[in-house]
Order: C-alpha cells, then structure tokens, then sequence
C-alpha cells in the first residue's frame, strides 16, 4: 500500500514528462507530414481520421480519469494514467500514417494535458480547509478551477456534447414532442418570463458563467435551470423552502457550500455561490447517472435519491423511456423538458424570431453618496434605456440588502457602468433626487384625516408639552421594519437588534408586536 501510494504521488511529475517527450515528437511531426485537404480524401480515409480522433478524446478522458484517482491516493490512478499515455502514442503513431490525419490538431490534447499536469504538481492545489465541515468542499484560490469540476471523466465528456459554440447540447438532449411543448410555452404565455429570465440574467452573467466554463458545462445548461427555477430572481422563494436564484432546498445547499454565513446571510441566494453550488450538484449527479443530462436534471427537482433508484432498478435505459418518465412525479416530467427548452431557445432565438433584450451589464462599483435604499435608486435612476428600470438587477447583484432597508452613506454597490452615470447624474441632487426621496419617506397614515370629540385648547397645550411615545407597536399588513422605522423616527438596524430581528431580510409578520426601544416618537 505504501508503495503504490508513493507511485500515484509521483505520477503527474512521471506522466508530465512524457507528456512534454510526446508533444515535442508531435512537433517533429507537424513539420514533416502536410495532411491532404479534406476535399481530396476518400470515405475510407476520412472514417480512419475521424476514428483516430475519437480514440484521442477516449485517451484524454482516460487519463484524466486517471489524474483524479490519483489524487484520491488509488494506486490503480498511476497504472491507468500510463496505459492513456500509450494510448495516446499509439494515436499518434497511427496519425503519422494515415492519410489526412493532421498532428496540429492533437498536439491541442497535449497542451491541455501539459496544462493539468501543472496545476497537479502545485502542492497547495485541492487542500482541504479542516474547518469545512463539508468533506468534499475544496477551499479554491483566485482562478483555480474545482478539480472535482475540471478533471471528472463526466463533466470532461460532457462538455465534449454540450459545447455551445458548436451546438453540441442539440447532440446531448432529445429535441422530442415534449420539449417541442415546452418551446410553444416559452414563446407563447411564457415569452415575458423567458425574457425577464434573459435580463436578470445578463447582469449576473459574470458572476455565474465562470464556475460552468470551468467546469466544461454549457452556458444554456445553466440558462435553461435558472429561468425555469427563479425567472433569475435571487430572492425567490419556493413554498417547499427552496431558495435562490437557483433554487437549492436549506439541507441540500448545505452540503455543497451554501447556507447562513457569519453574519446570518442565506448565501442560496448569492448568485455567485449559488452558480458554484450547482456544478458540484450537476457534476456529482452526471457521475451516478450515466452522464445523462435529463436524468440529472430530473434529479435537481425530484430528488437524487429518486433518480438513483430509478437508475438502479431501469439501468440503460434513460429519461423518455416509459418505465423511467412514469416514476417521476409530474413537476418533475414538466420541468425536464421546459429546462432544456429554455436552454434550446437559448442557443436558437434566431430560429424562432426571439430577439432577446440588450443589456449593458459591465459591472461597476457605486459608493452612496448619501443614506438611500435601493427603492429610492430605483425612482432616482429612471428607466435609463431599460423596459423596466434597475431595481432587479440592483436587488440581484446585491442580494445582502432588502429593497426598502435604508443603506447610510459609503456603502458600496454592486451596480453597472449605466447605473453609475445615471446616479451620479440623477440621484446625488436636483429635483429628481428629492422627488425620489420624498416618494420613499411618504407616509400612508398621514393622508388620513382624523375627527372626533371636541378636545379643550388647554388639554391640547397639555399634551403637545409632554408628547407620549408609543412604546410598542403591531405590525400592519403590507408593512416593513424599515417604514415602521421611519415611521417612529429609529433606524432600521437600531429597531432590529431591539426586537431581534436578524439582517439582511429583516423578516417580520403582520401582528407581529414590536417594541419600540430608542425610537423618537
């Protein structure tokens, strides 16, 4: 055991040298071999290529296969990682003969493989944080990739099938009757959600499409869950308790990173965190379902612990078959198809006459110059070229604060270079900065013209000399704690830690009694 352990230790320094021996061997061969145009080769030779190349992506799957064993300490990661190096000599022993067969293209195989071997080596690369009590989460530095994203044979193979430039999701998913169903939704009573579904998700783009490209999954993938699960809402809500832009349930989220921080945020609805959790999820799901994007998919809003069985008891066989589909319960049978027909429309809006809305969303810092909430940018700012203003995509990119919690000035927005011009333009002063400010603080009760019995001018003086301030207060409906705040002159936070109301929701109910220690009446 010890010995094997020490061979799979030293395996990618071993193998990153044959690597680099067999990529200079191609080199040499590039210079030598001019592959005929493809136009002049014959059917059999064109079958020999194209065969020569699916025998270099099976080596490349292989040996990647074979790097994460390796770095689980199995010592068969070692043997497998050798044979995949023959294999792929073996590759390019043949390609030197065949006819057409161009080394350019595989020497792409051993950049990347030169590249893995790299970051193996690194001796801080994939160290677990003894503080996580999650035993698969991998505490990753700026620009690290997860390896359980990057390097597992089933994200590898998939991202062969789910390239977007090449379309290849068309390959993965069947393009059959009940997506075709899902297609007229989507463009018919759907078509403003696919669209609202298209806007949110622009601003959070970069935030959530890196941990996909990493992990070699495709952007209309990712698309395709968050428009069906949230519409890209990140404060979306569920009423079985699923929550966030993608819609993770509390336990689930747990055991993929997500769940309360140190200030007692929910980071489901992080759409950074919520994107990264979702990779781990569809990596590790594709790892117990054959690869088949429907059955994982099946897996997200059923549950793994049903699709496992029913992989189990149908094996082979995949989604749309009978035995498999009738298992599922109806949202689950709905919600396949409607996801990978959003994703499809994604791919193909031209196809269906969709022209989806133009967003500018190069993001931008915005510092308050002034206490304001994001309501009060919402009227400041305007619409700005926008069908709907910004108050979603301020709420998304800064999911830590509620809509109506005032934010004291200095703190630091997420926001858009548009909305940074319009601020600066619109919301520090002038009329529509004060118009803005006004509509946020108005008052309902005050519109409210009280009359009664007939109070003495000395009563009156008696009173308005020692004013009674109300020390506790029930909650209305349609109220918050940050418009009971102004309406009692206290700060939100101050009335929250009075009454042990947790941020950043700050969640209160109507009838809800609350006392109203330090406010000034």
């Amino acid at each position: 055991m010890p010995a094997s352990a020490s061979s799979s230790t030293h395996f990618p320094a071993r193998a990153s040298a044959r690597v680099a021996a067999t990529a200079a061997l191609s080199v040499a061969l590039v210079t030598l071999l001019s592959p005929a145009p493809a136009e002049a080769l014959s059917r059999r030779d064109q079958a020999a290529v194209e065969s020569i190349d699916q025998r270099m992506q099976a080596a490349e799957a292989k040996y990647r296969e074979a790097m994460v064993m390796t770095g689980n300490a199995d010592p068969e990661g070692a043997r497998i990682g050798d044979e995949a190096l023959e294999d792929m000599e073996d590759v390019m022993a043949d390609c030197a003969k065949q006819r057409g067969c161009s080394p350019t293209t595989l020497l792409a195989t051993y950049k990347r493989l030169l590249k893995l071997n790299v970051d193996a080596q690194d001796p801080f690369a994939g160290q677990l944080d003894p503080a996580d009590a999650d035993p698969d989460h991998v505490d990753l530095g700026e620009g690290e990739s997860d390896p359980l994203a990057a390097d597992v044979p089933e994200a590898a193979r998939a991202a062969a099938l789910l390239d977007d430039r090449r379309h290849r999701f068309d390959e993965m998913v069947k393009y059959n009757p009940a997506v075709q169903a899902g297609i007229r939704r989507w463009l018919t009573d759907m078509r403003p959600s696919l669209m609202n579904s298209y806007e949110n998700y622009q601003y959070m783009r970069h935030l959530m499409w890196p941990h996909y490209e990493r992990a070699g999954l495709p952007e209309a993938l990712l698309f395709g869950i968050m428009a069906k699960e949230s519409n890209g809402k990140v404060h979306a809500r569920s009423r079985a308790g699923a929550a966030g832009p993608m819609q993770f349930m509390y336990a689930t989220g747990q055991r993929f990173g997500l769940g309360k921080d140190s200030h007692g945020f929910d980071t489901r609805y992080d759409p950074y965190a919520a994107s990264e959790a979702s990779v781990r999820y569809l990596n590790e799901r594709m790892g117990e379902l054959n690869r088949n994007i429907e059955l994982a998919l099946a897996a997200y809003n059923g549950g793994e612990g049903r699709a496992r069985r029913i992989h189990r008891e149908h094996p082979g066989q995949d989604f749309w078959d009978e035995s498999v589909y009738n298992e599922f319960p109806a949202e689950t049978r709905d919600y396949v198809p409607m996801v990978i027909a959003a994703a499809w429309l994604f791919l193909h809006p031209k196809q269906y006459g969709i022209e989806f809305p133009k967003v500018d969303p190069r993001p931008a810092a915005l510092t308050l110059a002034q206490p304001t909430s994001i309501y009060q940018l919402t009227i400041c700012l305007g619409s700005g070229g926008t069908r709907d203003g910004y108050m979603r995509a301020l709420r998304n990119l800064n999911p830590r604060y509620d809509a109506d919690t005032v934010l004291p000035a200095g703190t630091v927005l997420n926001a858009t270079t548009r909305v940074a011009g319009l601020y600066n333009r619109w919301c520090v002063r002038g009329a529509r900065a004060e118009l803005a400010r006004t509509l946020v603080l108005s008052d309902p009760d005050r519109a409210i013209v009280r009359t009664g019995t007939v109070t003495r001018v000395a009563d009156t003086a008696v009173a308005a000399a020692a004013p009674q301030r109300p020390r506790t207060y029930r909650v209305q409906r349609g109220e918050t704690l940050s418009s009971i705040a102004r309406k009692f002159s206290c700060g939100t936070g101050e009335l929250a830690r009075a009454n042990g109301i947790r941020p950043p929701r700050y969640t209160i109910r109507p009838g809800q009694k609350l006392s109203l220690e330090g406010c000034g009446g």
